[in-house]
């Protein structure tokens, strides 16, 4: 990180009734310096909001999606990086476990797969423009704001899908290191192999097979973004076959090769992974078990 540069990040676990829908509740306070910006990517995760006063960075993907400044950004799940550029600001954010976006968007999403977009003005956003409109006080008060976003969340009108025991076994399944092929996961879920790719797409976003290989990459990169003396071929995860197998990989779920995203500075990201780790004990959603809690890399 540059001089003059700063990113504090603290995050908050979810009460206990909450605590199987979401990840983690994080607030960041984002100082780049006058003048200049934060850049960098994010990771493929689960589907997230955040809110930003006074305004939001500027954000994109690879496949042209674009939002500007927007206050409340909102995003599905990925399986691509997400780039933004952050001005001075503070926000608050969140990420969906694929049963809270079961309970309070209820959307498929698959269709909301890879999408950024501005939640002020995305309808599948509308039920949370009151929690952006009134999130900030005048003066930031981080109790205050938590337990905003708490009682928003304990009294939006729903109940829980009818899929929920299926919903949770795919996603124990998906954290299980043993769990390698989509017959492991089928296996485990007790369902029909073409159940499970409906309830994949329709809850998770992605297909079975996608899924797992996502979550076998994020075990590795975050393992080497938490110590990057263990090279990519110690943080590589055990279930790869071989190093070309794990850069191909890189390429589908980053865009770009090990060696130039370890070559590129990632100020927010690292400060993220690392604070994640100790306030939680795992560095990315996607390591959360379905019960809120993590498991831990390995």
């Amino acid at each position: 990180m540059s001089v003059g540069q700063s990113v504090s990040v603290r995050f908050h676990q979810p009460p206990e009734d909450l605590r199987r829908y979401f990840t983690t509740f994080y607030v960041t306070d984002f100082d780049p310096g006058e003048g200049a910006r934060l850049r960098d990517s994010l990771h493929p995760e689960w589907a997230g909001m955040r809110f930003f006063s006074p305004r939001g960075p500027d954000a994109w993907t690879d496949a042209g999606l674009r939002v500007e400044g927007a206050a409340f950004q909102a995003t599905g799940p990925t399986s691509h990086p997400i780039h933004f550029s952050m001005p001075k600001a503070r926000s608050w954010g969140f990420g969906f476990l694929p049963l809270g976006w079961a309970r309070f968007v209820r959307q498929p999403a698959a269709e909301f797969a890879n999408v950024i977009c501005d939640g002020m003005t995305e309808p599948l956003c509308a039920p949370f423009v009151p929690l952006a409109q009134t999130l900030f006080g005048a003066e930031a008060n981080e109790q205050a704001e938590l337990a905003r976003i708490i009682d928003f969340f304990r009294g939006f009108e729903g109940s829980d899908p009818a899929d929920e025991a299926r919903i949770v076994a795919i996603h124990t399944a998906l954290v299980d290191t043993e769990v390698v092929t989509v017959c492991d996961l089928v296996s485990r879920v007790a369902a029909s192999q073409r159940t499970v790719e409906r309830l994949c797409h329709r809850h998770f976003g992605f297909s079975p097979k996608l899924l797992l290989r996502r979550q076998r990459f994020m075990r590795s990169l975050s393992q080497f973004m938490l110590d990057p003396s263990l090279k990519w071929i110690g943080a590589m995860d055990r279930n790869y076959h071989d190093q070309a197998q794990f850069v191909r990989d890189f390429h589908e779920f980053i865009g770009q090769t090990p060696r130039e995203y370890a070559a590129q500075p990632h100020p927010v990201l690292e400060r993220f992974l690392h604070e994640r780790m100790k306030a939680h004990g795992a560095p990315v959603q996607t390591l959360d078990r379905p019960d809120g809690a993590p498991l831990r890399a390995s």
